[in-house]
């Protein structure tokens, strides 16, 4: 799947359409997921244009993907979720629910999250 640059989060990192930010630099935006799964619902997106995991890992500089990963860590110390546990989740591919194509992780705790649960509605994006 190539890179589709009119895809909502490229919009979002253009400013073309509104996000509650949560974290912001030059490398990563973090916002709040628009129908949230859980209490705490963030994403997390590399400002660059990579389509799934796959493309991020095999493509972005080791730099970026080692900055993405402590920064995504780093939010989720921020939102307060560690001690109670949370989930970190990301589809790649139609096949697994990537219904945008951008890379990007969800954040999800504040709650406790069932086994199986991911299967019956959790995040499609």
């Amino acid at each position: 799947m190539a890179y589709d640059s009119e895809n909502i989060f490229a919009k979002i990192l253009r400013g073309e359409i509104p996000n509650q930010t949560v974290y912001e630099d030059d490398g990563i935006l973090a916002f709040h997921d628009i129908a949230p799964k859980t209490p705490v619902h963030v994403l997390v997106i590399p400002k660059g244009a990579y389509v799934d995991m796959d493309d991020f890992t095999a493509n972005a500089p080791a730099e970026v993907i080692s900055d993405f990963f402590r920064k995504s860590g780093q939010i989720a110390r921020d939102l307060g979720v560690v001690e109670g546990g949370y989930r970190i989740v990301t589809n790649n591919g139609e096949n697994a629910g990537q219904i945008v194509p951008h890379f990007h992780i969800h954040i999800m705790g504040g709650q406790r999250i069932e086994e199986g649960s991911m299967a019956k509605g959790m995040p499609e994006a």
